[in-house]
């Protein structure tokens, strides 16, 4: 299926689905991908949308250019509004129900290093590179941002970026764990759908109650009791009967999410 907002412009994200794997494309190459603020609800439509759509595992998030994203348009930053939308649709990307991919294809600059970094995976373009002009302009990051900042690069990586506004090439963005990985540009589009279908070709109620439960220990909101529900419901599915069979019969699983 195929989705856009009708009040948006042509050039308005896009969300695709392909079976088990969707994916938001930004479509503003010319603008380095900045999102405008209608982009914020439509962005975060798409990911409750894929959240209720059973067969999605994974979520791409990938962008046109040479640019991933430029970040919220510097023009509405002072909008009192704008920080609290932008750190919602942070921390829905974070909570999705699927496994996300963010596919850097070039630069990632201002609140767009925080969507990358609430994806689970990042992979990168050798060209790529990230800049976070908070403190130049005067712009204190909401505590979203600031609390993933830390919990995923560590202090030291987040004081250098944030306080200092310092600018990461690839090689940094791999050294300090943002990206996951760094591929030539021409490969990037097949190594996300590599890493898609590999994630997509595991079970779901594993797959999806671990990265749950590994991003609420990340934040210390564990809810214990809701984990062991889930323990319970994986350990008595007919996935995990399917897979162990399918290991001994040394075959591919087909899963079912059940």
């Amino acid at each position: 299926m195929t989705s856009k907002p009708a009040h948006s412009p042509g050039l308005a994200p896009e969300l695709t689905v392909a079976g088990p794997i969707a994916t938001v494309t930004l479509r503003r190459p010319e603008m380095a991908n900045r999102l405008e603020p209608e982009d914020l609800a439509t962005l975060r439509g798409f990911i409750r949308d894929v959240n209720v759509a059973r067969d999605v595992l994974v979520l791409r998030l990938c962008a046109q250019g040479r640019h991933f994203c430029a970040g919220f348009n510097i023009g509405s930053v002072a909008d009192e509004n704008a920080g609290a939308s932008f750190e919602a649709l942070a921390n829905e990307l974070e909570q999705a129900r699927p496994v996300t991919i963010a596919a850097i294809n070039g630069g990632v600059f201002g609140g767009a290093t925080d969507l990358a970094l609430a994806c689970d995976f990042r992979i990168g373009v050798e060209a790529s590179q990230m800049f976070v002009p908070a403190a130049r302009l005067g712009l204190l990051f909401y505590r979203g941002g600031l609390q993933r900042y830390v919990s995923r690069l560590g202090l030291n990586v987040a004081k250098n970026l944030l306080l200092r506004a310092a600018t990461l090439d690839a090689a940094q963005m791999l050294a300090c764990g943002f990206l996951d990985a760094v591929v030539a540009p021409a490969t990037l589009d097949g190594e996300v759908e590599r890493l898609s279908i590999e994630l997509a070709g595991m079970a779901p109620l594993a797959l999806l109650g671990m990265k749950k439960h590994l991003n609420r220990i990340a934040n210390g909101t564990l809810d214990e009791d809701e984990f062991q529900r889930d323990v319970a419901r994986a350990d008595t599915s007919q996935d995990l009967r399917e897979g162990s069979l399918a290991w001994k019969e040394k075959r591919k699983p087909v899963f079912r999410g059940e």
